[in-house]
């Protein structure tokens, strides 16, 4: 009887694994987006990608909070994340005079 073959599990600096590291990235550069949309943009599928969600809340490297949304009379349900503590940078473009009087 054979042994199943596992699929190998890729590490990179920082002791974690790969779709971690890409979720994290992503969500650098994106900043607050839902579960579905890192799905899609990591390649992973959803369940996985709500598993590492969960575990990178439980370290407090994310924030997480439940979303309800209304999309023509249907009820779509799902988690929204953004990195803890991360301030993105401005877009550039335009500024108000606010902004300029306090740069």
């Amino acid at each position: 009887m054979q042994r199943p073959v596992k699929s190998p599990v890729f590490f990179l600096p920082g002791n974690r694994p790969m779709p971690t590291n890409k979720i994290l990235q992503y969500l650098k550069i994106h900043g607050e987006k839902l579960d579905t949309e890192i799905a899609a943009a990591v390649d992973i599928s959803l369940a996985q990608t709500r598993l590492h969600l969960t575990e990178l809340a439980a370290k407090r490297e994310i924030m997480v909070c439940d979303s309800i949304r209304f999309e023509n009379g249907k009820k779509i349900e799902g988690i929204r994340c953004r990195l803890s503590g991360f301030i993105p940078k401005a877009k550039p473009g335009a500024k108000s005079k606010v902004q300029l009087k306090l740069s």
